[in-house]
């Protein structure tokens, strides 16, 4: 067996996706506009990770600390790393919302629901939807 296939130049690039978010956001055409999604890269998810990530004190054990992260941070700031398309930073956006951040501009934009599918989606489209289990079977067929 060759290692060529694992060379950077021979991976299989992975394109942005769009994602219909909302039946809300419609073109002047009355077009649904659907969000572009990047994948983001192990170094961002890492510091994404690293900014919802605080240390807790174990209960009964003094100056003893554990780490926890705070998932819902966690997700929320992978979705707006990923969010190619609309540009949650800008300011316009943000003022037409009343809102300052990318993360609190995503969830005024959208209801729960679609903020909760649009979550899902965006760990898809990472490769969180997937469990060693489901590659081995798929690599097996």
């Amino acid at each position: 067996m060759s290692l060529s296939a694992f060379l950077k130049q021979n991976v299989k690039q992975i394109e942005n996706e769009k994602v219909t978010v909302s039946e809300r956001f419609i073109d002047e055409n009355g077009d649904v506009i659907p969000f572009e999604v990047r994948v983001l890269t192990n170094d961002e998810d890492e510091q994404i990770r690293k900014q919802c990530t605080y240390k807790k004190q174990i209960p009964g054990k003094k100056y003893q600390y554990m780490n926890e992260t705070d998932y819902e941070k966690y997700v929320g700031m992978q979705a707006v790393a990923c969010t190619v398309y609309p540009d949650l930073k800008d300011s316009s956006l943000q003022d037409s919302y009343g809102v300052m951040g990318e993360l609190n501009l995503l969830k005024a934009m959208l209801t729960p629901g679609e903020y909760a599918n649009y979550l899902g989606a965006v760990q898809k489209i990472n490769g969180f939807d997937k469990d060693m289990e489901d590659i081995v079977d798929e690599a097996k067929n």
